[in-house]
C-alpha cells in the first residue's frame, strides 16, 4: 500500500469529511467556505484559505505568472501540505455534524485547470506535468475517496469583479475547463451555479451532499 492509500484508509478510520469549493475566479467560493466554517464551527486548522494568494505573496507572483508552471507547481505543493497539515489535525469534537470535517478554499486541481488554459495557446505540456508530479499524485487519491465532496461553482456575470490580485479569465470557459479536468480524473463533483444563488441554500445543499456520502 503506498503512501496515498495508507493516508486515504487513515483519513476513513478517523470519519474525516472533506469538502474543496473550487470554481473560476469570483464564483463565490471564499464566500460560501466563509459560511460553511461558521455554520459547522471549525477551528482554523480545519479551514484551509489564501494558499494562492500566500504563494503568489511570498514567492513573488503576480497574476500576470498565473499561467506559469512555476507558479501553478508552487500553488500545488502549498495547497497539498495545507492538505496534510489539516488532516494531522482532525478532531471529532470540533464541528456539529460529529464527525471531523476538512474545508478548503480551492484545491491542487485548481492549479492544473489554470495550467490547461494556458495550455490553449503555449503547448508547453505544464498541464500533465503538474498532474505527474509527486505532489499531485499525493493528493489524487484522497479528492478520488468517496469521503471527499468537490463542490464546483458556475460563475455569475454580476458576481465577476476586478481585486487586482485574482486572474480574469472567462469565467464561463474556466468553468469548462474545471469540468473537463474534474472528469478526466475521475473526481466526483457537484455543481451550484444561478439556480442557487441564496447563501444559506448553498450551505445546506452542501452540508446534505457531506452527510449522504
Amino acid at each position: 500500500m503506498n503512501t496515498s492509500e495508507t493516508s486515504v484508509k487513515k483519513s476513513e478510520m478517523s470519519g474525516l469529511r472533506a469538502v474543496y469549493i473550487v470554481g473560476p475566479s469570483s464564483a463565490g467560493k471564499t464566500t460560501l467556505c466563509n459560511a460553511l466554517a461558521a455554520r459547522l464551527r471549525l477551528p482554523s486548522s480545519m479551514h484551509i484559505t489564501e494558499v494562492a494568494r500566500t504563494v503568489m505573496k511570498e514567492q513573488g507572483f503576480t497574476r500576470a505568472d498565473v499561467h506559469s508552471f512555476a507558479m501553478q507547481h508552487a500553488i500545488v505543493k502549498a495547497q497539498v501540505a495545507k492538505d496534510w497539515e489539516a488532516r494531522q489535525n482532525t478532531t471529532a469534537e470540533n464541528t456539529t455534524l460529529g464527525q471531523p470535517i476538512l474545508l478548503s478554499d480551492r484545491s491542487a486541481v485548481d492549479a492544473v485547470v489554470y495550467a490547461a488554459l494556458s495550455e490553449l495557446t503555449t503547448k508547453s505540456g505544464s498541464t500533465q506535468a503538474l498532474i505527474s508530479s509527486s505532489d499531485f499524485q499525493e493528493v489524487l487519491a484522497l479528492y478520488r475517496s468517496a469521503r471527499s465532496t468537490f463542490v464546483l461553482l458556475r460563475p455569475i456575470k454580476e458576481w465577476m469583479v476586478d481585486d487586482g490580485v485574482r486572474s480574469l479569465e472567462d469565467g464561463e470557459h474556466c468553468y469548462a475547463i474545471f469540468v473537463k479536468i474534474l472528469r478526466e480524473l475521475n473526481i466526483p463533483y457537484i455543481e451550484l451555479g444561478e439556480s442557487c444563488r441564496w447563501l444559506e441554500e448553498r450551505v445546506a445543499i452542501v452540508r446534505r451532499a457531506t452527510v449522504s456520502t
